[in-house]
């Protein structure tokens, strides 16, 4: 290929994405997040995984996985 070629987009700009997501779906992320997080702080979830049973958050990130920047 020529040294010209850029392909279809330029990679130097930054496009701004808007996203419009109703406030009853962000509510029930907040609600579902927030049992989780009350769940990993229960005896029940420490039981869980001493016995090393597979918990809901287990499950929840053997189905999504684990996002790399949120290690970080």
């Amino acid at each position: 290929m020529s040294e010209n070629f850029k392909g279809f987009a330029s990679s130097n700009e930054e496009k701004e994405v808007r996203l419009k997501i109703k406030n009853s779906e962000i509510n029930k992320i907040i609600k579902d997040y927030k049992k989780l997080k009350k769940y990993q702080k229960s005896s029940m979830f420490e039981i869980a995984k001493l016995s090393g049973r597979k918990t809901k958050v287990d499950n929840l990130i053997d189905q999504y996985g684990i996002d790399a920047e949120a290690l970080e």
